[in-house]
């Protein structure tokens, strides 16, 4: 034993055996800490405990997982004020593929559950703070990180889609990368919130770590802002101050009008009358398809005959006909963007349904903490494939670049960038897009 001291009396004192034995294992301690990403005070992530408020209900795994991820975990929050929130009748809005077997197979889940994914490399990966990347509206953690293409062509926003996205990139770089999927499409912000907080609470007690990067690309941009800016319910809970870095990737930081300036076109897409299926809100509350003029509360932006299946897009409103006007261009243009009845259509306005919750002025007032460096990604080419495109601005199809780039309430702006290439579905696979943000979280 090299190390071991002598006593005054020429012996190997058993104090010194002792201190070396000690030694060796706050080494090894330590070495099993820098590759786990673990303390090395403190004990091991198996120490770290969930919340009390939070449960484990179930674990997936090899064989049952797909798209690449290592396992998907479901969690349920107690708190009291969560709910079910309300889905479409027609089933539009369900929960689809994986996702209804990760929910044990219910296809309209409580609010208060959510799904964690674990990446490949979640607890060796070498890159010391783990990345949460928050999908945005009617989609799912699976197409929007994983398999850009799991809804087939034209899914992607583009007419061929990649097999692999912005979590494999992250994860082959040495990043442990975990994804959040809500059990709402189209939920509130604000719960949804919630569970990014939980979802982070979950990462801090399986690495032991204090601290998790967000990424929220476009409505992911609203949960993962809401949270550290601690917007929320009434009976929710405050930001935990557990992040480090916040990635917004087409994020309506300015807010967005873009179902009132193209309302017309955007409707054919939704009103079934018209054959449309898409899983979106409409500026309209009655709407002629084919000679027949009907209503469909269900579908409506704002409460309407009972159903709020919408909240989530209700609160990303912004007004931007002061800045770049309407599209004059549009059936029913005026009467759809400020209410009223129109030749083919009628409905309450743009102002109304802000009026009704959006959370764009809260979020600005509330202000992103000054500890979170905040960086801010845009898209630039306005040709997402199969829809009418925003055309009034400079934008990446959906969402204009001056509100992707809008740092009102920000005061420790990282960075912001624009990848011309890429439009608002793009942005997640997009190799410029991956490029960039895997710099910022450098």
């Amino acid at each position: 034993m090299p190390y071991a001291r002598r006593s005054s009396y020429g012996r190997r004192s058993s104090y010194g055996r002792r201190s070396t034995a000690g030694r060796w294992r706050l080494l090894l301690a330590v070495l099993l800490a820098l590759v786990a990403g673990v303390p090395a005070a403190g004990g091991t992530a198996s120490a770290a405990t969930l919340p009390s408020y939070l449960t484990l209900e179930a674990s997936y795994g090899a064989g049952t997982v797909t798209g690449g991820w290592e396992r998907v975990e479901r969690y349920l929050d107690t708190t009291t004020g969560f709910r079910t929130e309300g889905f479409p009748p027609d089933g539009r809005g369900d929960q689809d593929g994986k996702r209804v077997t990760y929910f044990g197979g219910v296809a309209r889940p409580y609010s208060g559950r959510f799904l964690l994914y674990s990446a490949p490399g979640w607890n060796t990966g070498a890159k010391t703070t783990p990345v949460l990347l928050v999908h945005g509206a009617n989609d799912n953690a699976d197409r929007a990180w994983a398999n850009p293409g799991e809804a087939g062509g034209y899914g992607c926003g583009a007419a061929s889609c990649p097999s692999t996205g912005l979590m494999q990139y992250l994860s082959g770089r040495g990043h442990r990368v975990f994804a959040v999927g809500f059990a709402h499409k189209q939920g509130d912000n604000l719960m949804q919130a919630q569970i990014v907080g939980d979802a982070v609470a979950a990462i801090k007690a399986k690495l032991g770590v204090t601290k998790v990067d967000l990424v929220g690309w476009s409505k992911g941009e609203m949960s993962t802002r809401a949270y550290v800016s601690s917007l929320k319910p009434s009976w929710g809970r405050a930001y935990a101050g557990d992040v480090r870095r916040l990635i917004t990737v087409g994020g309506p930081n300015g807010g967005y009008d873009y179902p009132y300036a193209h309302g017309w076109a955007h409707d054919f897409s939704i009103w079934p009358e018209c054959g449309g299926t898409v899983n979106a809100p409409s500026p309209h509350s009655h709407m002629t398809c084919y000679g027949l003029y009907t209503a469909h509360p269900e579908f409506s932006m704002t409460p309407s005959g009972g159903y709020d299946n919408y909240p989530g897009q209700r609160q990303m409103l912004a007004r931007w006909d002061g800045t770049y006007g309407v599209d004059s261009s549009a059936q029913d243009w005026y009467t759809t963007y400020y209410g009223g009845q129109g030749y083919y259509t009628a409905g309450t306005g743009i102002q109304a349904a802000i009026d009704a919750g959006s959370l764009i002025t809260p979020l600005h007032n509330a202000g992103v903490p000054a500890s979170v460096t905040t960086y801010l990604l845009a898209g630039g080419s306005p040709d997402v494939l199969g829809i009418f495109n925003e055309n009034r601005g400079p934008s990446d199809g959906v969402v204009f670049i001056a509100s992707a780039l809008d740092t009102t309430g920000i005061p420790t702006v990282g960075g912001t960038a624009t990848v011309a290439g890429a439009n608002h579905l793009e942005l997640g696979w997009n190799s410029s897009a991956a490029t960039q943000i895997a710099a910022w979280l450098s």
